[in-house]
């Protein structure tokens, strides 16, 4: 996980490395919208943001930051915020909704970070790099680029949760699974296998909170800014994609409650010390 990346080697990265270029598609795919999808789980980054502790002045990596809602959380509590995303759609919305935060948004790809050995006090993913295809890369990119001392912060979805379920849902339309489960971030053994050598690693189980009026706005929701989803259904044909609304909507209706739904969603936050 120590290995040294020069500044020559920076200014020759590409911004996304080229198996992800389809990835940062999709993800773009939800532009603005992809708030919309944030707005239900700003419960796991308050609290991943509030166990990272950012102090003013830190310098702070937000990793996979989509439309900035942890980058922004970062900021007001006084931090130097970089934020990355391979997704220009969903960066384009982050600048947006910032208004007067000074945050440094980039294009970068999570595999290989275009930022020097130890440049920040502290490193954060909430719900994104485990979405990586490359797990071991993004871990020692997380490494590389955290201070001695430094700390980490990540939220990330367990396999045995709702959201590892409603990814089930979608996998009968897909035309391949992919190769790597991002659940497996939600994993104790996986987590201590990839950051326990560079991190003294505590972590803990947590649920979010996901509360819509119904099955078919939480369709809606996702449709439109979730780029999996999104890229998904527009791949298609009207049957199928009908076919996984019916079965999208009925998945989510399984938790009403009245008069909406409340899909409890269990996640881990693990946070850490930079040895």
């Amino acid at each position: 996980m120590d290995d040294q990346i020069s500044t020559a080697q920076i200014s020759t990265m590409p911004a996304i490395q080229p198996h992800n270029e389809r990835a940062a598609l999709v993800w773009s795919s939800g532009g603005r919208d992809y708030e919309e999808i944030i707005r239900g789980v700003y419960d796991g980054i308050d609290t991943t943001v509030a166990r990272l502790n950012p102090h003013p002045g830190e310098r702070i990596l937000d990793v996979a930051t989509g439309t900035g809602i942890t980058a922004r959380a970062c900021a007001r509590r006084g931090a130097d915020v970089t934020a990355m995303d391979i997704a220009a759609g969903l960066l384009d919305a982050a600048r947006e909704l910032s208004g007067s935060l000074a945050i440094d948004y980039r294009l970068g790809d999570a595999e290989a970070l275009p930022v020097a050995d130890a440049s920040f006090d502290a490193v954060v993913s909430t719900f994104g790099v485990m979405f990586v295809s490359r797990p071991e890369a993004a871990a020692a990119e997380l490494a590389r680029v955290c201070k001695p001392g430094g700390r980490l912060g990540l939220a990330t979805w367990t396999p045995d949760g709702t959201i590892a379920e409603m990814f089930g849902v979608m996998r009968p339309y897909m035309a391949a699974p992919p190769a790597v489960s991002p659940f497996d971030w939600g994993r104790r053994e996986r987590l201590e296998a990839l950051l326990g050598e560079a991190f003294d690693l505590t972590i803990t189980t947590e649920t979010s909170h996901y509360v819509e009026t119904g099955g078919e706005a939480a369709w809606n929701t996702f449709v439109n800014g979730y780029g999996p989803t999104r890229m998904l259904a527009a791949s298609l044909d009207d049957d199928r994609r009908a076919a996984l609304k019916r079965d999208f909507v009925a998945f989510h209706e399984r938790f009403r409650e009245g008069q909406g739904i409340h899909v409890p969603r269990t996640y881990v936050v693990t946070t850490g010390t930079r040895r």
